[in-house]
């Protein structure tokens, strides 16, 4: 078992803008808990939304069944709660229903107390001018600290 756990979503800071991020706790059953713990999950592919009743789903989150479940074990693809204040949820919600803004998961972790959180980003979709932009700043730093290290020498 590995000891710290940090899943990542590397295409979420390149296809969105982030304006504001926030820490959510997951509802997990059992198997779930240990699959993640087992760094058995991907976030890649997900997206946060909001039933009917105003709690805040992560949608196609996929966590691999537990090698070790049996008869109970839980389904890949679920739709996993959030848990987040209830002022936190009314501003988020506030957010999407009228910017058109989304909810994209940033990283999955297990904190200290050895609970599992998800960082999760309101953001707005970037153009493809503003991906171009992303990818040349890249490649700028890149080149710049290649340079400096050179120098050094």
């Amino acid at each position: 078992m590995q000891k710290n756990i940090n899943i990542k979503n590397k295409r979420a800071r390149f296809d969105y803008e982030i304006l504001d991020t926030y820490v959510a706790g997951l509802v997990l059953g059992g198997t779930e808990i240990k699959s993640i713990r087992l760094g058995k999950a991907s976030i890649s592919q997900s997206f946060c939304e909001f039933n009917d009743s105003g709690e805040l789903y992560v949608i196609n989150m996929q966590v691999d069944e537990y090698s070790h479940g049996g008869y109970y074990n839980h389904k890949p693809k679920a739709e996993r709660k959030l848990l987040l204040n209830k002022k936190e949820l009314k501003k988020l919600r506030k957010e999407v229903t009228t910017s058109g803004l989304t909810i994209i998961p940033l990283n999955l972790f297990i904190n200290e107390r050895g609970l599992a959180k998800l960082n999760i980003g309101l953001a707005k979709g970037k153009k493809l001018y503003d991906k171009r932009e992303t990818i040349k700043d890249r490649d700028n730093k890149r080149d710049l600290s290649r340079i400096k290290k050179d120098f050094k020498r």
